[in-house]
Protein backbone atom coordinates (compact mmCIF):
# COMPACT_ATOMS: atom_id res chain seq x y z
CA UNK A 1 0.00 0.00 0.00
CA UNK A 2 1.48 3.40 -1.05
CA UNK A 3 1.85 6.21 1.60
CA UNK A 4 -0.91 8.18 2.08
CA UNK A 5 0.07 11.67 0.98
CA UNK A 6 -0.71 14.93 3.05
CA UNK A 7 -0.60 18.43 2.66
CA UNK A 8 -0.54 20.74 5.97
CA UNK A 9 -1.85 23.83 5.83
CA UNK A 10 -1.09 26.46 8.52
CA UNK A 11 1.76 26.07 10.34
CA UNK A 12 0.86 27.37 13.87
CA UNK A 13 0.96 25.05 17.09
CA UNK A 14 -0.69 22.50 15.38
CA UNK A 15 0.84 22.43 11.73
CA UNK A 16 4.18 22.57 13.49
CA UNK A 17 4.00 20.01 16.02
CA UNK A 18 2.41 17.78 13.09
CA UNK A 19 5.14 18.43 11.15
CA UNK A 20 7.78 17.40 14.43
CA UNK A 21 6.21 14.11 14.56
CA UNK A 22 6.17 13.22 11.21
CA UNK A 23 10.34 14.56 10.59
CA UNK A 24 11.36 12.52 13.83
CA UNK A 25 10.20 9.74 11.84
CA UNK A 26 6.16 9.03 13.48
CA UNK A 27 3.54 7.85 11.01
CA UNK A 28 6.30 6.20 7.88
CA UNK A 29 2.74 5.47 6.29
CA UNK A 30 2.47 8.89 5.60
CA UNK A 31 4.16 10.99 3.31
CA UNK A 32 4.11 15.44 3.55
CA UNK A 33 4.41 16.62 0.11
CA UNK A 34 3.63 20.18 0.73
CA UNK A 35 3.35 23.19 4.01
CA UNK A 36 1.54 25.94 3.27
CA UNK A 37 1.93 29.39 5.84
CA UNK A 38 1.77 32.97 5.01
CA UNK A 39 4.48 33.56 7.45
CA UNK A 40 7.90 34.52 6.23
CA UNK A 41 9.68 30.85 5.35
CA UNK A 42 12.77 32.21 7.58
CA UNK A 43 9.87 32.46 11.12
CA UNK A 44 8.09 29.45 9.91
CA UNK A 45 11.55 27.39 9.45
CA UNK A 46 13.07 29.25 13.16
CA UNK A 47 9.78 28.52 15.48
CA UNK A 48 10.12 24.57 14.31
CA UNK A 49 13.32 24.78 15.60
CA UNK A 50 13.34 26.32 18.25
CA UNK A 51 10.26 25.45 20.10
CA UNK A 52 9.30 26.88 23.38
CA UNK A 53 6.91 24.07 25.13
CA UNK A 54 8.60 21.12 22.74
CA UNK A 55 12.41 22.32 22.92
CA UNK A 56 15.52 23.14 20.24
CA UNK A 57 14.79 20.39 17.30
CA UNK A 58 17.57 17.81 17.88
CA UNK A 59 19.09 17.73 14.09
CA UNK A 60 19.46 20.34 11.21
CA UNK A 61 16.57 22.56 10.15
CA UNK A 62 17.72 24.62 6.91
CA UNK A 63 15.06 26.82 4.22
CA UNK A 64 15.52 28.22 0.90
CA UNK A 65 13.02 29.74 -2.09
CA UNK A 66 10.14 27.35 -1.39
CA UNK A 67 11.53 24.62 0.74
CA UNK A 68 12.11 23.84 4.15
CA UNK A 69 14.78 21.44 5.29
CA UNK A 70 15.08 19.19 8.00
CA UNK A 71 17.67 16.85 8.15
CA UNK A 72 18.52 17.20 4.51
CA UNK A 73 15.30 15.87 3.26
CA UNK A 74 13.27 19.33 1.62
CA UNK A 75 9.83 19.77 1.72
CA UNK A 76 8.23 22.30 -0.22
CA UNK A 77 6.81 25.22 1.36
CA UNK A 78 4.28 27.57 -0.12
CA UNK A 79 2.95 31.33 0.80
CA UNK A 80 -0.21 31.12 -0.82
CA UNK A 81 -3.20 32.53 0.18
CA UNK A 82 -5.93 30.93 -1.36
CA UNK A 83 -5.25 27.34 -1.30
CA UNK A 84 -7.35 26.79 -4.69
CA UNK A 85 -4.03 28.75 -6.48
CA UNK A 86 -1.69 25.54 -5.55
CA UNK A 87 -1.83 22.11 -7.37
CA UNK A 88 -3.11 19.79 -4.86
CA UNK A 89 -4.13 16.62 -6.83
CA UNK A 90 -1.77 14.18 -5.64
CA UNK A 91 -2.86 14.97 -2.32
CA UNK A 92 -5.00 12.37 -0.76
CA UNK A 93 -5.79 14.74 2.78
CA UNK A 94 -5.27 18.40 3.38
CA UNK A 95 -4.83 18.81 7.40
CA UNK A 96 -6.36 22.19 7.27
CA UNK A 97 -4.60 24.24 10.25
CA UNK A 98 -5.19 27.32 9.78
CA UNK A 99 -8.15 27.68 11.95
CA UNK A 100 -10.63 28.30 9.69
CA UNK A 101 -13.97 26.33 9.78
CA UNK A 102 -16.27 28.52 7.50
CA UNK A 103 -16.88 25.85 4.41
CA UNK A 104 -16.31 28.06 1.57
CA UNK A 105 -12.64 28.71 2.77
CA UNK A 106 -12.45 24.79 4.27
CA UNK A 107 -13.08 23.49 1.24
CA UNK A 108 -10.51 25.37 -1.01
CA UNK A 109 -8.08 22.04 -0.59
CA UNK A 110 -10.75 19.95 -2.38
CA UNK A 111 -11.14 22.71 -5.05
CA UNK A 112 -6.85 22.80 -5.01
CA UNK A 113 -7.56 18.81 -6.64
CA UNK A 114 -6.87 17.39 -2.94
CA UNK A 115 -9.02 14.50 -2.49
CA UNK A 116 -10.35 14.94 1.50
CA UNK A 117 -9.47 17.84 4.09
CA UNK A 118 -9.22 17.33 7.87
CA UNK A 119 -10.01 20.14 10.12
CA UNK A 120 -7.41 20.29 13.25
CA UNK A 121 -10.77 21.90 15.32
CA UNK A 122 -14.57 22.18 15.67
CA UNK A 123 -16.50 22.56 12.57
CA UNK A 124 -20.18 22.69 12.32
CA UNK A 125 -19.93 22.96 8.83
CA UNK A 126 -17.71 19.56 8.11
CA UNK A 127 -19.55 16.70 6.70
CA UNK A 128 -18.64 14.71 9.93
CA UNK A 129 -17.35 15.25 13.24
CA UNK A 130 -14.81 11.37 13.76
CA UNK A 131 -13.13 11.06 16.87
CA UNK A 132 -10.43 7.79 16.88
CA UNK A 133 -11.61 5.72 19.98
CA UNK A 134 -15.52 6.66 19.46
CA UNK A 135 -16.97 7.10 15.96
CA UNK A 136 -13.96 6.96 13.44
CA UNK A 137 -15.57 5.17 10.93
CA UNK A 138 -16.03 7.20 8.01
CA UNK A 139 -18.98 7.78 5.48
CA UNK A 140 -19.15 7.04 1.88
CA UNK A 141 -19.77 10.97 1.12
CA UNK A 142 -17.49 12.49 3.96
CA UNK A 143 -14.90 14.32 2.62
CA UNK A 144 -14.55 17.32 5.01
CA UNK A 145 -13.82 15.63 8.75
CA UNK A 146 -13.39 17.95 11.42
CA UNK A 147 -11.29 16.00 13.97
CA UNK A 148 -13.34 17.75 17.29
CA UNK A 149 -11.30 19.67 19.68
CA UNK A 150 -8.10 18.46 21.73
CA UNK A 151 -10.68 18.26 25.01
CA UNK A 152 -13.32 16.36 23.25
CA UNK A 153 -10.62 14.07 22.17
CA UNK A 154 -9.25 13.70 25.69
CA UNK A 155 -13.32 13.25 26.88
CA UNK A 156 -15.06 11.25 24.52
CA UNK A 157 -13.34 7.58 24.68
CA UNK A 158 -13.37 7.64 27.84
CA UNK A 159 -17.23 8.56 28.32
CA UNK A 160 -17.89 6.20 25.56
CA UNK A 161 -16.42 3.14 27.98
CA UNK A 162 -17.33 4.39 30.88
CA UNK A 163 -20.98 4.33 29.81
CA UNK A 164 -21.11 1.23 27.97
CA UNK A 165 -19.73 -0.36 31.22
CA UNK A 166 -21.66 1.29 33.85
CA UNK A 167 -23.81 3.78 32.16
CA UNK A 168 -23.98 7.30 32.82
CA UNK A 169 -27.21 8.79 33.75
CA UNK A 170 -25.27 12.18 34.63
CA UNK A 171 -21.62 13.60 34.56
CA UNK A 172 -19.65 17.00 35.08
CA UNK A 173 -16.22 17.67 33.41
CA UNK A 174 -14.04 20.12 33.74
CA UNK A 175 -10.70 20.69 31.93
CA UNK A 176 -8.34 22.46 33.58
CA UNK A 177 -6.30 23.63 30.40
CA UNK A 178 -3.09 25.58 29.72
CA UNK A 179 -3.24 29.13 28.11
CA UNK A 180 -3.73 29.30 24.09
CA UNK A 181 -2.80 32.21 21.99
CA UNK A 182 -6.60 32.81 21.77
CA UNK A 183 -5.74 34.75 25.56
CA UNK A 184 -3.29 37.44 25.71
CA UNK A 185 -0.64 38.28 27.32
CA UNK A 186 -1.75 41.46 29.25
CA UNK A 187 -5.30 42.51 30.35
CA UNK A 188 -6.92 43.35 27.02
CA UNK A 189 -10.37 44.15 25.96
CA UNK A 190 -11.81 41.09 24.61
CA UNK A 191 -15.56 39.60 23.83
CA UNK A 192 -15.38 37.25 27.13
CA UNK A 193 -13.82 39.92 30.01
CA UNK A 194 -12.62 37.19 31.77
CA UNK A 195 -11.29 35.54 28.60
CA UNK A 196 -9.64 39.54 28.20
CA UNK A 197 -7.15 38.74 31.19
CA UNK A 198 -3.89 37.90 30.92
CA UNK A 199 -3.00 34.66 30.52
CA UNK A 200 -0.17 33.83 32.38
CA UNK A 201 -1.01 35.28 35.77
CA UNK A 202 -4.27 33.86 36.25
CA UNK A 203 -7.05 31.14 36.52
CA UNK A 204 -9.55 31.65 34.11
CA UNK A 205 -13.18 30.29 34.14
CA UNK A 206 -14.75 30.10 30.90
CA UNK A 207 -16.36 27.93 28.22
CA UNK A 208 -15.78 24.97 26.11
CA UNK A 209 -16.62 23.46 23.25
CA UNK A 210 -16.13 19.80 24.42
CA UNK A 211 -19.48 19.53 26.02
CA UNK A 212 -21.53 20.30 22.36
CA UNK A 213 -19.19 18.19 20.65
CA UNK A 214 -19.79 15.41 22.93
CA UNK A 215 -23.19 15.30 22.43
CA UNK A 216 -22.64 15.24 18.54
CA UNK A 217 -20.08 12.29 18.60
CA UNK A 218 -21.91 10.39 21.43
CA UNK A 219 -25.41 11.24 20.98
CA UNK A 220 -27.15 8.91 23.45
CA UNK A 221 -25.51 11.42 25.92
CA UNK A 222 -27.19 14.46 25.07
CA UNK A 223 -28.57 16.38 27.84
CA UNK A 224 -26.38 14.04 30.43
CA UNK A 225 -22.96 15.83 30.53
CA UNK A 226 -22.05 19.91 31.32
CA UNK A 227 -18.36 20.86 30.61
CA UNK A 228 -16.50 23.95 31.81
CA UNK A 229 -13.28 24.88 30.88
CA UNK A 230 -10.37 26.93 33.37
CA UNK A 231 -7.60 28.18 31.58
CA UNK A 232 -4.61 28.11 33.94
CA UNK A 233 -0.72 29.81 33.66
CA UNK A 234 0.73 26.64 32.18
CA UNK A 235 2.56 26.32 28.69
CA UNK A 236 1.41 22.51 27.75
CA UNK A 237 -0.56 19.59 28.52
CA UNK A 238 -4.02 19.88 29.86
CA UNK A 239 -6.36 17.33 32.64
CA UNK A 240 -9.45 16.12 32.69
CA UNK A 241 -11.48 16.19 35.86
CA UNK A 242 -14.58 13.74 35.64
CA UNK A 243 -17.10 13.06 37.96
CA UNK A 244 -20.69 10.91 36.77
CA UNK A 245 -23.55 9.02 37.70
CA UNK A 246 -23.95 5.73 37.03
CA UNK A 247 -27.19 3.73 36.41
CA UNK A 248 -25.65 1.23 39.54
CA UNK A 249 -23.83 1.37 42.33
CA UNK A 250 -20.11 0.45 41.82
CA UNK A 251 -16.94 -0.12 44.18
CA UNK A 252 -13.68 1.71 43.84
CA UNK A 253 -12.31 -1.93 42.83
CA UNK A 254 -15.04 -2.11 39.71
CA UNK A 255 -13.58 0.94 38.54
CA UNK A 256 -9.85 0.60 38.93
CA UNK A 257 -10.30 -3.08 36.86
CA UNK A 258 -12.65 -1.58 34.33
CA UNK A 259 -9.81 1.27 34.22
CA UNK A 260 -6.89 -1.00 33.64
CA UNK A 261 -8.86 -3.53 31.37
CA UNK A 262 -9.60 -0.60 29.23
CA UNK A 263 -6.17 1.31 28.72
CA UNK A 264 -4.69 -2.55 28.50
CA UNK A 265 -6.69 -2.78 25.19
CA UNK A 266 -6.98 1.21 23.93
CA UNK A 267 -5.13 2.69 21.98
CA UNK A 268 -5.79 6.20 22.48
CA UNK A 269 -6.32 5.86 26.40
CA UNK A 270 -3.26 4.88 28.85
CA UNK A 271 -2.81 4.88 32.65
CA UNK A 272 -0.38 6.05 34.97
CA UNK A 273 -0.05 5.21 39.23
CA UNK A 274 2.68 7.43 39.32
CA UNK A 275 2.97 10.74 40.99
CA UNK A 276 2.57 12.86 38.13
CA UNK A 277 2.34 16.48 37.50
CA UNK A 278 1.68 18.19 34.01
CA UNK A 279 4.94 18.78 32.60
CA UNK A 280 5.45 15.06 32.76
CA UNK A 281 3.11 14.14 30.15
CA UNK A 282 4.52 16.28 27.55
CA UNK A 283 4.58 14.69 23.97
CA UNK A 284 2.64 11.66 25.19
CA UNK A 285 0.96 10.78 22.24
CA UNK A 286 -2.19 9.53 24.08
CA UNK A 287 -5.46 11.56 23.82
CA UNK A 288 -5.84 10.69 27.86
CA UNK A 289 -3.65 9.50 30.27
CA UNK A 290 -6.07 7.92 33.22
CA UNK A 291 -4.06 9.38 36.73
CA UNK A 292 -4.86 5.50 38.43
CA UNK A 293 -4.56 7.24 42.07
CA UNK A 294 -6.89 10.23 41.21
CA UNK A 295 -9.95 8.04 40.77
CA UNK A 296 -12.60 7.63 43.93
CA UNK A 297 -16.01 6.35 44.16
CA UNK A 298 -19.02 7.09 46.34
CA UNK A 299 -21.78 5.31 45.76
CA UNK A 300 -23.18 5.78 42.06
CA UNK A 301 -20.89 8.92 42.03
CA UNK A 302 -17.19 8.16 40.72
CA UNK A 303 -14.40 10.35 39.51
CA UNK A 304 -12.02 9.50 36.63
CA UNK A 305 -9.48 12.31 36.32
CA UNK A 306 -6.64 12.02 33.12
CA UNK A 307 -3.87 14.35 31.79
CA UNK A 308 -3.43 15.55 27.82
CA UNK A 309 -0.90 17.14 25.71
CA UNK A 310 -3.31 19.07 24.43
CA UNK A 311 -0.79 19.79 21.31
CA UNK A 312 1.00 16.76 20.48
CA UNK A 313 -1.97 13.79 21.56
CA UNK A 314 -4.06 15.81 19.06
CA UNK A 315 -1.78 16.31 16.74
CA UNK A 316 -1.48 12.02 16.60
CA UNK A 317 -4.93 11.88 16.31
CA UNK A 318 -4.96 14.07 13.31
CA UNK A 319 -2.23 11.94 11.41
CA UNK A 320 -3.88 8.41 12.43
CA UNK A 321 -7.50 10.00 11.41
CA UNK A 322 -5.64 11.21 7.59
CA UNK A 323 -4.67 7.65 7.31
CA UNK A 324 -7.64 6.21 7.65
CA UNK A 325 -8.82 9.03 5.26
CA UNK A 326 -5.99 8.44 2.60
CA UNK A 327 -6.82 4.71 2.89
CA UNK A 328 -10.32 4.59 2.20
CA UNK A 329 -9.71 6.89 -0.78
CA UNK A 330 -6.98 4.65 -2.21
CA UNK A 331 -9.21 1.41 -1.45
CA UNK A 332 -12.15 3.00 -3.52
CA UNK A 333 -9.43 4.15 -6.37
CA UNK A 334 -10.20 7.60 -5.57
Amino acid sequence: MRPVRIAINGFGRIGRTIFRILVRGGYPGIELVAVNDLAPLSSCAYLFEFDSTFGPYPGRVDFGMGWISVDGVRFPFHAEPDLRNLDLSGVDVVLECTGQTARAMICRGLEAGARSVLVSGPADEADATRVIGVNECLGEHERIISNASCTTNAMAPLLRALDDAFGITAAQATTVHCYTGSQPTVDRPGGDPARSRAAALSMVPTTTSAGRQIEVVLPQLAGKIAARAIRVPTASVSCIDLSFVSSRSISLADMMEFLHNLTAKSAVIGITNRPLVSCDLRSRPESLVVASAETSVVGPLARVFGWYDNEWGFSCRMLEMAERMGQRSEKRGA
